[in-house]
């Protein structure tokens, strides 16, 4: 039960209308006469062809670096004829290479036209992203997604390199992680600026563990200093655009989305937490709830009562349905709306009904009552989304961008400090955008770091993930 997969998927019953069969249904005992029958069958093997139509094995791509070895036999061919060859592709690794770039200036002196002074001459070198450092751009990349894209920590790090007889010191390392990330941060700003720059927004937290060296004593006396806070990832998705932005902050009350979206208007789709009801009083903002979280209630609710979860989880299901139907058919906007009109709306009709019906029928304290009671409080906010086809039925878009998260935390167990929970969040948030348009993102941070000193500021949206192409020109 602890490791094993979970799920919520929902199979309907072919008649929801069954009740409860009796368990001797029929019962006659004592009315049949035992008969003894022995029954003798002849054997006979047969032979089945199995074919299995396999599709072959997938090709190795073509932009792999290939060793090529030619076998020769051992006999002379000097005088032979090649008719052919056999060719074997045999998929090998090796370890990823640090190597050193060394950038060689070679410096001259140009004499004067009256022959009495010099000057020097010198190519000026590179643009590095930080000066007076080793630390090149692929490297610091490396470190980056290594450590908030496959969730390996720092000191994991360190380990590989000591193995290839490289030995950095983990202080060092940790200073051009600051550094680069005060690099990154410019991006960072103009990335939230974007993202809240929308009319549809998901949003959802999560938590995060972080070390508070500057808590007081404990009333007990010993020492609060270096005690574990728990901290708050709000994050907000723009669907339209698959944008993802990550805030850190340091408790979960309703001021910091407030703080975060002070100048937003529009549509605002959250679960049923209490902190996203303030916005139920702001002018021009609508609010939404999310079906998954209603469902996973009455989810939870089947082992206390079948039949009625099982009615109003098919009812929910037929809601999906109708998401999957447009999805599939590559439906616009105003022909979702028009659909859910047609089908979605006379469903969740009856199932309102349904609703305040059960409710009579069960425990208000029941898992069942306590779903039906979550389901419509929040009713009006649950069917928002027939009236707009760019909204969604529930909120799983933004969850999804919150497991990247969830991962980390179970490797590095928690963030040294407020200020290093903020830089995750950051990384966090243009590390997610580049998974939602497939772009590599060792290859977009390598990018940033080799431009980011030479880049203007009316040009910095060039380096934000959702602009980035290989063909980049610095500009």
């Amino acid at each position: 039960m602890i490791f094993g997969s979970k799920g919520e998927k929902f199979i309907a019953s072919s008649n929801t209308n069954v009740v409860q069969p009796d368990m001797f249904p029929d019962d006659k005992l004592g009315q049949l006469d035992v008969v003894k029958t022995t029954v003798i069958k002849s054997f006979e093997k047969k032979q089945t062809k199995l074919t299995v139509n396999h599709p072959g094995r997938n090709p190795l791509p073509d932009n792999l670096r290939r060793e090529v070895i030619t076998l020769q036999p051992d006999e002379d061919v000097s005088n032979l004829k090649v008719v052919g060859e056999e060719i074997k592709e045999v998929l090998e690794y090796q370890p990823g290479e640090l190597y050193v770039k060394k950038i060689i200036r070679p410096e001259y002196i140009k004499p004067s036209a009256d022959g009495l002074t010099a000057k020097r001459v010198i190519a000026p070198l590179p643009a590095m992203p930080l000066e007076k450092s080793i630390a090149g751009s692929s490297l610091l990349t490396h470190l980056l997604v290594s450590k908030f894209v496959d969730h390996q920590p720092v000191y994991r790090q360190l380990g590989i390199f000591k193995r290839q007889n490289v030995t950095i010191n983990q202080s060092t390392v940790s200073g051009w992680i600051k550094d680069a990330v005060t690099l990154v941060e410019p991006v960072y700003n103009l990335h939230c600026k974007e993202v809240l720059n929308t009319n549809y927004l998901n949003a959802d937290e999560t938590t995060i563990k972080v070390l508070d060296k500057n808590k007081k004593a404990r009333p007990n006396g010993s020492s609060g200093r270096g005690t574990i806070h728990q901290g708050y990832y709000w994050v907000y998705y723009d669907t339209q655009r698959k944008l993802a932005l990550f805030d850190y902050q340091p408790g979960r009350g309703a001021l910091y989305p407030k703080a975060m979206l002070h100048n937003f208007k529009g549509y605002l789709q959250a679960d049923g937490y209490d902190a996203y009801e303030t916005f139920d009083k702001v002018d021009g903002v609508t609010t939404l709830c999310c079906w998954a979280h209603a469902r996973r209630k009455f989810f939870e609710a089947l082992e206390y009562d079948k039949y009625y979860g099982q009615m109003l989880l098919g009812q929910v299901q037929s809601l999906y349905k109708i998401e999957d139907w447009c999805r599939d058919h590559h439906y616009t906007p105003e022909q979702i709306k028009a659909y859910r009109q047609q089908y979605a709306v006379p469903i969740l009709e009856n199932m309102h009904d349904n609703l305040q019906i059960f409710l009579t029928k069960t425990l208000p304290k029941s898992p069942l009552g306590k779903a039906i009671t979550y389901t419509l409080k929040r009713w009006e906010k649950l069917c928002v989304y027939t009236t707009n086809g760019i909204l969604q039925i529930d909120n799983n878009l933004v969850e999804n961008s919150i497991r990247p998260v969830a991962l980390g935390r179970k490797n590095y167990l928690f963030a040294g400090s407020h200020e290093r929970a903020q830089d995750a969040a950051m990384l966090y948030s243009l590390f997610a955008t580049c998974r939602l348009h497939n772009i590599n993102p060792e290859q977009w941070l390598t990018n940033l770091f080799e431009n980011i000193n030479s880049t203007s500021k009316e040009n910095l949206h060039y380096l934000l993930p959702q602009n980035y192409t290989e063909t980049f020109t610095r500009k």
